[in-house]
């Protein structure tokens, strides 16, 4: 026997090889291959290098990354950060909206608490004791005097709350001309004025203001409320349309309803006109003339 020859490992690289594939019942060939080790690791290599090229772009401009334990969390705390801010921000301004939507409604069908209620509702009856009352004599005679003064003289229809500042005549305007049907009675919970008029007419701002609310309620009907500066707030009820929206500026005599017939607590077309300083329920009647 012949000694075979030995190749250097540069030979075995370009040494040719034929790659047969045959059809494993007939045997008959399907395909004949001529391929060497050196073009088999090269076109290994670059499948490999392919890959690695395409993973790499996927991971770092794809959001497939962030499916990768570990890779990326860091960038994210601060947004996740930013985001828990916001969302307790939010949290306080819906509860602070809640709050304040609930006192809108109470005011809109007369659940009005006078800070005397609240106090009866807070404080036990068992725990309130009077205290006595010390007077000096020359306060009981200014007393005398003042309370016959108030018996031969009628009392002004406009009532103020002992924290209330008083409001000047000059600053409003009638929001609508017409026959006062029910005045103002904080007794009966009508904390309001009635003014008839004709179908379609148009209802006016007061004040300047902002509109807070412009909605439908099934015992008011269309409702308006505005706020004016200096704590004032009026409602304009029972109205056919509004002209304005939530958060439309107003100006003092510009048309913000028409006159109407709607919600349950009516019965004709009326306009229920509100006012309230405070927090509290002023009667309208003290400050404009509606004739």
């Amino acid at each position: 026997m012949d000694n075979p020859i030995k190749l250097s490992w540069k030979q075995r690289l370009k040494e040719n090889y034929r790659l047969v594939v045959m059809h494993n019942e007939t045997f008959k060939e399907v395909g004949s291959y001529k391929l060497n080790l050196l073009n088999l690791y090269i076109l290994l290599s670059s499948i490999f290098v392919a890959l690695t090229i395409l993973v790499f772009c996927l991971v770092m401009y794809t959001p497939i990354k962030k499916y990768i334990p570990g890779y990326g969390d860091y960038n994210q705390y601060a947004k996740v950060a930013a985001l828990q801010d916001r969302i307790r921000k939010l949290e306080q301004e819906v509860q602070a909206q809640n709050e304040y939507t609930n006192n809108i409604k109470k005011i809109l069908i007369g659940e009005y608490e006078t800070a005397k209620d609240q106090d009866e509702q807070s404080v036990p009856k068992e725990l309130v004791v009077p205290e006595p009352v010390k007077r000096i004599p020359e306060d009981e005679k200014l007393r005398k005097s003042v309370g016959k003064e108030n018996n031969s003289q009628s009392v002004p229809s406009y009532n103020f709350t002992p924290f209330d500042v008083p409001i000047e005549n000059n600053t409003f305007i009638s929001p609508l001309k017409g026959i006062v049907s029910s005045e103002f009675k904080s007794i009966q919970k009508h904390y309001g004025i009635d003014v008839i008029a004709p179908k379609d007419s148009p209802i006016k701002a007061i004040k300047d203001g902002h509109v807070i609310l412009a909605d439908w309620t099934l015992e008011t009907g269309f409702t308006i409320g505005i706020q004016h500066s200096n704590n004032i707030v009026t409602f304009y009820k029972h109205n056919s349309s509004l002209l304005k929206k939530i958060g439309d500026t107003v100006k003092q005599g510009e048309s913000i309803a028409v006159i109407g017939n709607t919600g349950m607590l009516t019965d004709g077309y009326h306009l229920h006109f509100e006012l309230w300083h405070n927090g509290a329920p002023v009667d309208p009647a003290g400050l404009m003339t509606f004739n």
